[in-house]
């Protein structure tokens, strides 16, 4: 990411979101809102000077998962690029009481802008790579398990953000109240995945993160782990051997999903039927790490819709072919790489981006694009203007012409669905290649032959 900052011919729009899309494979027009930090990007070095010295605390429930606190002038994380922090408006005593300042007073370079406002950017591209990420299942949704309940029930986010030595807790593994280490811990895999109720697919990354908490929890604690799983599936290099080295280390695997989470004298009751043993458990914990799924980003048909693609039945961005173009949608110039198509894992994502970029620059070296020839096509002295095709149009191809009174078709854009001439009152738009008069000749041959062949098998029988 540092190298991405620095590259001359690499521009970092941060803080920044889309606001609409329009035009087609090398040339699309993308308008930007860069929102305001409050902060001069020309101006600020990333000292922290106005980090350190502002008084107001907030609690971190992106990058701290809830468990530490930032200031109202804050980096999102330490190694974010460009390293300038941004002014949380709603937080900051200046914007909320109208006094303090104590940030723009301690900037050594005056970057602090109490006026800036948001900027709008309008771009040129040729193609667009789509990599929106995914959002963590909020197992509040799913009560059995105690979550938002009970306190030391945690998140695997959360236990991830204990374990980093930048973490809230320095690198330990801790009870709610930040003192206690657990002395027993079960781990709950498949939390909002696998399940009708919730997201019926795999999210294939639970399990093997699910063994790697259970690793570090076991060096850092010493703690008793429990895996509660449904199946284990280990499916990567080298990932059966881990799960092999975690049987061997002591960690206890239950093949069962947890009915209940109930608080007993103390201690987290984990009831679990073991499915290979056939009984029903009791397990008494300190503390229990729920494994939660990936889930479509909360806006993601928005975004497919701006960005003129589709999505699935679960909110993923939809791809062009599951196994022959994984990377392309249906239109052209807009590619996906990451979770935004499916739940996967890093290096399925790395992978899926490197294909992204080849994609793009072979459309870059190629220098044109061949469209396919069966398009629509809008005969203007029929067209009577009523814009009737424009709205029924899935890929957005048709445009009103004001100048002309008609519609007219991107040509670039159309994929020849058809859903225009079908939709179209006047009969003014018509499918290259598939004219009404080309296809009732095509009837009238298969008749014809279809009647050839009757007429010879008579004659045989005679």
């Amino acid at each position: 990411m540092m190298d991405a900052g620095r590259h001359p011919h690499i521009t970092l729009l941060t803080y920044s979101e889309v606001e609409s899309v329009s035009g087609y494979v090398g040339n699309f027009t993308i308008r930007i809102r860069k929102r305001a930090r409050s902060v001069d990007e020309a101006k600020c070095t990333g000292c922290g000077a106005c980090q350190e010295k502002c008084p107001t605390k907030v609690l971190d429930t992106v990058f701290e998962a809830g468990l530490g606190y930032r200031k109202a002038i804050y980096r999102p994380f330490a190694q974010a690029v460009p390293p300038v922090p941004v002014i949380d408006r709603e937080n900051c005593l200046w914007f909320t009481k109208g006094r303090c300042r104590l940030c723009e007073k301690v900037c050594p370079t005056g970057a602090i802008d109490y006026n800036q406002q948001d900027t709008i950017l309008e771009v040129q591209v040729g193609n667009i790579i789509l990599a929106t990420g995914y959002d963590p299942f909020d197992p509040r949704r799913i009560s059995r398990f105690g979550y938002g309940r009970y306190p030391n029930v945690f998140t695997a986010m959360e236990v991830e953000r204990m374990l980093s030595g930048g973490g809230p807790t320095g690198g330990r593994v801790v009870l709610r109240d930040g003192k206690t280490v657990p002395q027993s811990v079960a781990i709950i895999h498949c939390v909002g995945s696998r399940d009708e109720n919730t997201h019926p697919y795999c999210s294939r990354v639970c399990c093997m993160y699910s063994l790697k908490l259970a690793h570090l929890v076991r060096h850092r604690t010493g703690a008793r782990v429990y895996q509660c799983y449904i199946d284990m599936r280990a499916g990567g290099k080298a990932y059966e051997e881990f799960y092999k080295r975690l049987q061997s280390e002591g960690v206890v695997f239950i093949n069962g999903q947890p009915a209940d989470i109930l608080l007993e004298e103390g201690k987290l009751a984990v009831y679990v039927e073991d499915r290979i043993l056939g009984q029903l458990m009791r397990i008494p914990v300190d503390m229990v790490i729920l494994s939660v799924g990936l889930e479509p980003r909360r806006d993601s048909r928005e975004v497919a819709r701006l960005f003129g693609i589709s999505t699935d039945a679960d909110g993923w961005f939809r791809e062009k072919h599951p196994k022959l173009d994984p990377v392309a949608t249906m239109t052209d110039g807009v590619f996906i790489a990451g979770c935004c198509q499916g739940p996967k894992d890093i290096p399925d994502s790395v992978a899926q981006a490197s294909a992204a970029a080849a994609k793009v620059l072979s459309l870059i070296g190629q220098g044109e694009v061949e469209i396919q020839p069966a398009i629509a096509v809008v005969d203007e002295w029929m067209c009577t203007g009523c814009g009737q095709c424009i709205p029924t149009c899935p890929y957005a191809a048709i445009e009103y012409l004001s100048d002309k009174g008609v519609a007219h078709v991107i040509e670039a854009l159309c994929k020849g669905c058809g859903t225009c001439t079908g939709t179209c009152p006047s009969k003014a738009v018509t499918l290259r290649h598939f004219t009404d008069r080309q296809l009732i000749s095509e009837m009238m041959g298969a008749i014809f032959a279809m009647r050839a062949e009757e007429v010879t098998e008579e004659m045989s029988v005679t």
